[in-house]
């Protein structure tokens, strides 16, 4: 059983702890982006080293005070926050952890702490001439310790992999309090477990991540992007194939936009410049890198040129300046802003396999519209078979659906992509908001052995109890 933060507790820390380590203000830790959640919390202790999180969570234990880790607080499926109705527990913030302990250009590593923000690491491997591929549209906020808890992906995961892939060693203070010192910048060490990997993805429930080495790459010297129509998600596929075939190992991104995106753009950001003014249904939009020489537009336009010939593409936008790509990838990185302006009734990150995600576009449009009138917007990063399959109320109505409604859309999208054998949860992880969700489709055995991991790295439940996974049954 846990007990909820005391103020015999407080004053132990703060008898522990520097001032410093107790933030004046709160409120921003108790909130969710999206406002699904409200949190509390009986303290927020922002520790400066590893050492006082390994005091704060061995005080924890002793106590059996619950965990709840926080680093820039950008995820979408509410593992940052404790939700009211449990004790009140003790929430780490990482914000003061926030040292680039060593760049190594020619190991092509760096070494950060997980408080490090994303921006800041990739500024840190430019200044060295390397690239940080880590990229998505939070990356001025989100930190890296949560990137790693919930091993974020982002758009460039089809050429360079996941957070996962890109770490090779963690510092980290396990639940009893110890830590676990194994931030090496090592591309080999078969010494046992995966222990590693294993805190990658947990979400803060096997752990607190205080550190990582990360893997660098050569800048690429020259980049080119292009905005491509192709008549379907089929030929979307077509064109990634040939988009292989074409550019090598220089493809960086794949992204697959629809023409409702843009519309909502346009419906809700109408300062924004669209490529389009009557936006084709669907888009894909291309990112290409290069380490050597060669030239990024002349490959794009081949590109486009063998797949107009061969009908997989109608129309085509190629980028001739830098200037230019950064305004498609700002087209791209508004879309989850204009559906926030919308409200959506149910939005989902899934994965598919990329065969079947033609299959499940058309039948899920099917299985949408048999519920009621509603508008689809599905996008994303199509190089690696993730989608964001969001759903919409019709144009002029709020999405303020009964709850009910939200969970039989929930439910029949998450049917479908298990019956096509795939995810339901590709790079956002499970938090709160997926708990149910992954007892009903996950496989039995993986779950067993998941809580079996659970009670021996963390026995007393004190780290992020109710994420990932259920809280066990009281007897």
């Amino acid at each position: 059983m846990l007990n909820a933060v005391t103020d015999d507790f407080v004053a132990h820390l703060r008898a522990a702890l520097p001032s410093a380590a107790f933030p004046t203000e709160n409120q921003s830790y108790l909130e969710e982006l999206r406002g699904i959640y409200q949190g509390h919390a009986g303290l927020i202790v922002a520790p400066g080293t590893t050492k006082e999180v390994a005091a704060i969570i061995r005080a924890a234990s002793e106590a059996r005070i619950p965990v709840v880790p926080y680093a820039g607080g950008t995820g979408l499926v509410g593992g940052q926050i404790s939700p009211v109705g449990g004790p009140l527990p003790l929430v780490l913030s990482m914000q003061r952890m926030t040292a680039i302990r060593g760049v190594y250009p020619r190991e092509n590593t760096i070494v950060v702490e997980a408080g490090a923000i994303l921006a800041t690491v990739q500024d840190a491997a430019n200044a060295a001439g390397r690239l940080f591929p880590l990229s998505l549209a939070s990356e001025g906020s989100a930190r890296i310790g949560g990137l790693l808890g919930t091993n974020a992906g982002g758009v460039n995961v089809l050429r360079y992999g996941s957070a996962r892939e890109l770490c090779l060693g963690l510092e980290a203070v396990l639940p009893s309090g110890k830590i676990w010192h194994g931030l090496k910048r090592l591309r080999k060490d078969n010494t046992g477990y995966d222990l590693r990997g294993l805190l990658i993805g947990s979400e803060g429930t096997l752990g607190v991540i205080t550190a990582a080495s990360l893997r660098l790459f050569p800048s690429s010297s020259a980049t080119g992007a292009g905005l491509l129509a192709v008549r379907d998600p089929n030929a979307a596929l077509e064109l990634l194939t040939m988009a292989g075939e074409t550019i090598g190992a220089g493809l960086s991104a794949f992204e697959l936009v629809s023409g409702t995106g843009l519309r909502f753009i346009a419906e809700t950001m109408p300062q924004m410049r669209l490529p389009y003014s009557d936006p084709p249904d669907w888009l894909v939009l291309i990112d290409v890198g290069l380490a050597s020489d060669g030239s990024p537009q002349d490959m794009l336009e081949s590109l486009f040129a063998e797949a107009h010939e061969a009908g997989i593409v109608s129309d085509g936008l190629v980028a001739q300046s830098e200037a230019q790509r950064k305004e498609f990838w700002a087209v791209r990185e508004a879309i989850p802003e204009a559906n926030r302006h919308i409200g959506s009734v149910s939005s989902h990150d899934i994965s598919l396999p990329l065969g079947a995600i033609p299959e499940f576009i058309t039948r899920g449009k099917a299985v949408i519209s048999a519920i009621g009138d509603f508008r689809i917007n599905c996008f994303g990063h199509l190089g690696d078979g993730n989608l964001h399959y969001n759903v919409f109320p019709p144009t002029g109505q709020t999405a303020k659906a009964p709850a009910e409604t939200k969970d039989t859309v929930r439910r029949a999208v998450h049917d479908l992509v298990a019956e096509l054998d795939g995810s339901i949860s590709a790079e956002h992880g499970i938090g709160r908001l997926k708990v149910k969700d992954l007892v009903r489709y996950g496989d039995p055995t993986k779950l067993e052995a998941m809580r079996a991991i659970k009670n021996a790295l963390d026995p007393l439940g004190i780290m992020n109890p109710g994420a990932v996974l259920p809280p066990p049954a009281k007897a």
